[in-house]
């Protein structure tokens, strides 16, 4: 499968997923240093799946997602001064230093929450459909989810009433046949989620979520048949969690997996793949080694920013706190 795009498109994706992945490799370099606090789950490897994703929706989308959330917020807000100011737990960050890694939040951008516990975000992506449909619009909610949520409850529950009420919703399950280090084969008790997922009353469709031309060719197939005939639409994207499952690093040796072969790496690698299409299409290396420098001096102010700003005051433990 393959999108039809415009230069000027494929440029902006491309500096999407780079600024991702920068992003991220900034972190792998910095999280040593001990000045960010917090967690950290790296998306290296899932970047097509929200790029794709969110370039196929709707701008007036509300999106849901998990605690593996930096692309999500990077893609929608282009915001690494608050990005990076919320990792070292600073006053300027997007959660005022309180939400750290895994609760970025944007709403006025369309990421309305996430969340590190399994599962939870997607009965509110459900309601936030359920209230378009009150509301007669025709707005869209998306809800990203990993392979281990759907052993959850809520996420049968979620699909059950969204399919019920013809709800506008897209669920997007970013595979990567694990949960933590569990495998899907020894925890889930069917085939495949695909095929399970067909017999309800949605749009269905499976694809590699590595590609981020597929992946944007899917989102927009599916959307339009949502617009025509309102229903659900899931789609079950897989990819290669490059790191760990929290942290910085590799954990090939550890034995619960094995490494892919390097030509294998190299072609479930978002970036890589995209860069070697263009390169072969319609951009020149200097338009992409440009990029990629404005995205490395961005994230660099951007980082030296958050190392300078203010921790927040003590009296912010009692802000925004609703009991």
């Amino acid at each position: 499968m393959t999108a039809r795009l415009r230069t000027d498109e494929s440029l902006y994706l491309y500096r999407k997923l780079v600024l991702i992945r920068q992003a991220e490799e900034k972190i792998r370099e910095e999280y040593g240093n001990d000045g960010m606090k917090t967690p950290v789950h790296l998306s290296i490897g899932q970047e097509a799946i929200p790029v794709g994703v969110l370039s196929g929706v709707p701008e007036a989308t509300q999106c849901f997602g998990t605690y593996r959330n930096h692309a999500l917020y990077l893609m929608l807000t282009d915001d690494t001064d608050g990005f990076f100011a919320e990792l070292y737990g600073k006053a300027t960050g997007a959660g005022k230093g309180k939400a750290g890694s895994m609760h970025l939040s944007a709403p006025e951008s369309g990421l309305v929450a996430t969340s590190a516990v399994v599962g939870t975000t997607i009965p509110l992506a459900v309601g936030a459909a359920f209230a378009a449909k009150y509301k007669k619009s025709d707005d869209v909610a998306v809800a990203f989810f990993g392979d281990g949520a759907v052993e959850e409850g809520s996420f049968w529950e979620s699909m059950n009433f969204a399919c019920l009420h013809r709800l506008r919703i897209l669920f997007v399950c970013e595979d990567n046949n694990l949960a933590i280090h569990t495998p899907s084969a020894a925890r889930q008790g069917f085939r495949s989620i695909s095929e399970i997922v067909g017999g309800f009353e949605c749009y269905c469709m499976s694809g590699d979520g590595s590609d981020v031309q597929e992946v944007i060719m899917m989102t927009r197939q599916m959307v339009e048949q949502m617009s025509e005939q309102p229903k659900p639409g899931f789609l079950h994207l897989t990819y290669l969690r490059f790191l760990e499952h929290v942290g910085i690093a590799e954990d090939f040796d550890v034995g619960y997996r094995l490494r892919p072969a390097s030509t294998e790496m190299a072609r479930l690698d978002p970036v890589l793949r995209f860069e070697k299409n263009l390169l072969r299409n319609e951009c020149s290396l200097d338009d992409l080694r440009a990029i990629r420098t404005e995205v490395d001096e961005k994230i660099a102010r951007s980082i030296q920013a958050a190392k300078q700003a203010p921790f927040p005051a003590p009296s912010e433990l009692y802000t925004d706190v609703f009991v």
